[in-house]
């Protein structure tokens, strides 16, 4: 018995250190901001570790975008608890953040100006060239999975309309103030996702059916 609590006990902590580790790795490969995790996060966790389904993957990349914090931390918190309880959730999301942590560290102690050396700006532009194309495929493998029936897909158009022209509209109507405020907070992101939640409750949500066969 005790050979095998010791064995279950290396197992648990060979699983703490691989959640670590491999946020860790993608804190390393994600340039360009949280969106550009999606689809490290795709790869890793659900292709070749199956921590989480597509499914939960959108779910917690919609809660993680209208809860305070950074996108990827969010995210990363939420993977890590839910493979691993609450233990799981504070070593991934440690994970996530050590790399940066230690990178921006040295470049803040040793270099001055840095993004603007030409080889580095040349660089970065390679590289969000690459994030780009990558978020847009990590979109649209999502896309396929969860725009399904007919009201989904409307919603996402009307919500990519919103997000894209609040600025445009605050511009062509030439609103200013409080206006331009309330147009400006209401295509956030957070609070497109929440209205969407509560759009997609109300379209979604099954009725009870009362009497006669009428919908409640």
């Amino acid at each position: 018995h005790g050979k095998e609590s010791n064995i279950k006990g290396e197992s648990g902590l060979k699983k703490y250190w691989e959640l670590f580790i491999t946020f860790a790795k993608m804190g390393v490969m994600t340039f360009g901001g949280g969106m550009a995790m999606l689809p490290i996060l795709q790869r890793e966790i659900m292709e070749n570790k199956g921590w989480v389904t597509e499914d939960e993957l959108t779910d917690y990349f919609a809660i993680g975008q209208c809860t305070p914090g950074i996108i990827a931390v969010n995210t990363a918190t939420f993977i890590g608890h839910k493979y691993k309880g609450v233990l799981g959730g504070i070593l991934a999301t440690l994970g996530v953040v050590f790399p940066s942590l230690i990178i921006i560290t040295i470049i803040a102690a040793f270099l001055k100006n840095f993004a603007e050396y030409p080889v580095v700006a040349h660089a970065l532009a390679g590289i969000n060239a690459a994030v780009v194309a990558l978020i847009a495929v990590s979109v649209f493998k999502l896309g396929k999975s969860t725009l399904k029936g007919k009201i989904a897909p409307w919603i996402f158009v009307g919500v990519l309309l919103l997000a894209q022209g609040g600025g445009a509209l605050s511009d062509a109507l030439a609103l200013t103030g409080v206006a331009a405020s309330i147009v400006s907070t209401i295509t956030s992101p957070a609070v497109l996702v929440v209205l969407s939640g509560v759009l997609g409750w109300f379209l979604f949500y099954p009725r009870k059916e009362g009497k006669g066969g009428e919908k409640a």
